[in-house]
């Protein structure tokens, strides 16, 4: 039997695939993907509740005392105006049997579900019979096979011995007989405001429509605080509710109709009646429908707490800021939310930034190929001058670059230092000589012959503009003579 539990447990954290198939060896081994989510639950507890119910506390209204319910601090009070104190002597006979290694009555072990998985495992095999868990068994076989399991034989229950509805009234038996419903006292009302959950319209007015997403999310983690043998029972009990209802044209047992079966042991509280219950009675049963329905995905951890589980234990190991650190320790919080959302854009606006400044280094580079290709002259050599000195110091005596923001947009960058360069030069050349040099004559039919390809040349860098108001003709003042202003 410890063996069996260690195995069972090795297999629940680590659940590896392993497969001897040839043709796909090499791929990855797929591990369970609650592995984080598991180990954290073990080794932290405290911080894993805190992850948890502040998530819980995110989709359901849990006002303080009910909150204080979920967390254990307050003894639930329960609906039929009965307090914990009745249910005392009851308890201390649970004590006892536990001691005499009882399985029926006796808080929920380990041991205790690796008995009851006799019959779950039996029940599996005959899904068919006509009103399984509805109608009774043999009430002399069944405590034989009572007896049986409480002293902890193994059972051959394909021996013929015994009618699945005995084995079937037994599991109910079981359940019945748990100090509390296997869902707990502590779950009671958060189940009743998950039952609440409904959709709002485009106007953020409440609907009658259930909200199932949100439902099963709540569910989830809601799971995840139960305790370890009553989140374990429980999984193997939906999947087998749930696998029965889908033999329901056989056995005639729709969800509903197991819900109304099994909900008074899984969700009612202990020592209340139909009557106690009134109006929740009705909720707790579709409830109980509820997670037969959507049993296989209630005990998956959401992504959110997963990826929380995984960095809380492999953050430390990568190259992270801190912010990034930060935003660990509170994944749980609305500020989570937040600073990854501003995280994400400052890494954005970097991005634009960086992506605008390569698109004008590509622009000059164009500039000075186009520059590089024009006729030998001594303008060329000028400007070709001027391109080098500008990569690598400021041309003395001009001011020094202001800030970007200014009442006055103008370029401080590299590409306008050489536009005011190369124009400025022209200007003074006109200023010192009367008539247009050679130079002056080349670079003016250069322009003419290559105007297209220059502003194709400009266009795609932001950095670096020539506007045609700048380049104009005009007449000269003494000559009459046409040159660059």
């Amino acid at each position: 039997m410890p063996h069996q539990k260690l195995s069972a447990l090795i297999d629940a954290i680590c659940n590896f695939v392993i497969c001897n198939d040839s043709s796909l060896r090499g791929q990855p081994i797929i591990f369970n993907p609650d592995f984080f989510v598991e180990k954290l639950r073990h080794e932290k507890p405290d911080v894993f509740t805190e992850l948890v119910v502040s998530n819980i506390t995110r989709l359901i209204d849990l006002p303080g005392t009910e909150l204080a319910q979920l967390m254990g601090e307050v003894d639930l009070k329960l609906p039929g105006g009965t307090g914990p104190a009745s249910g005392f002597f009851r308890s201390l006979m649970s004590l006892k049997r536990k001691e005499k290694e009882v399985v029926f009555g006796s808080p929920l072990t380990e041991e205790g579900i690796a008995q009851i998985y006799q019959l779950i495992e039996y029940l599996h095999k005959n899904l068919r019979v006509e009103g399984l868990f509805r109608v009774p068994g043999n009430s002399v076989r069944q405590q034989i096979l009572r007896d049986a399991l409480n002293n902890g034989s193994d059972i051959d229950l394909e021996s013929g011995e015994f009618h699945s509805n005995d084995v079937a009234t037994l599991l109910k038996m079981f359940l019945g007989e748990l100090p509390e419903p296997l869902l707990t006292h502590k779950h009671f009302n958060a189940h009743l405001k998950i039952a609440d959950l409904t959709r709002f319209d485009d106007k953020g007015n409440k609907t009658n429509i259930p909200d199932k997403e949100r439902q099963i999310e709540a569910l989830q983690l809601l799971f995840l605080i139960l305790p370890p043998p009553n989140r374990n029972l429980l999984k193997l009990l939906l999947d087998l509710l749930y696998q029965t209802a889908k033999k329901q044209d056989k056995n005639k047992m729709s969800a509903y109709n197991l819900a109304l079966m099994f909900a008074p042991h899984v969700l009612w509280p202990k020592h209340v009646t139909a009557n106690d219950l009134q109006e929740n009675i009705t909720k707790l049963n579709n409830g109980m429908a509820f997670m037969i329905k959507h049993s296989q995905k209630l005990f998956k951890a959401p992504a959110y707490i997963r990826e929380c589980a995984r960095l809380h234990y492999l953050g430390s190991r990568t190259q992270a800021s801190k912010d990034d650190l930060d935003l660990t320790a509170s994944c749980h919080t609305k500020s989570f939310q937040l600073a990854k959302s501003q995280t994400q854009s400052r890494v954005d606006s970097c991005c634009h930034e960086e992506e605008t400044q390569q698109r004008t280094e590509e622009a000059l580079r164009e500039l000075f190929q186009h520059v590089h290709n024009m006729p030998e002259s001594a303008k060329k050599k000028q400007i070709i001058r001027q391109f080098n000195k500008q990569s690598l110091t400021q041309t003395p005596g001009r001011e020094p670059s202001t800030p970007r923001v200014q009442k006055r947009a103008r370029s401080r960058s590299f590409s306008g230092l050489i536009k005011r360069k190369v124009l400025g030069n022209q200007m003074m050349s006109e200023k010192k000589h009367k008539y247009p040099t050679p130079e002056s004559v080349a670079i003016g039919e250069l322009k003419r012959s290559s105007k297209e390809n220059m502003n194709l040349l400009f266009s795609g860098s932001p950095a670096v503009t020539i506007t045609p108001t700048r380049l104009k003709w005009s007449e000269g003042k003494k000559e009459g003579k046409k040159g660059f202003l």
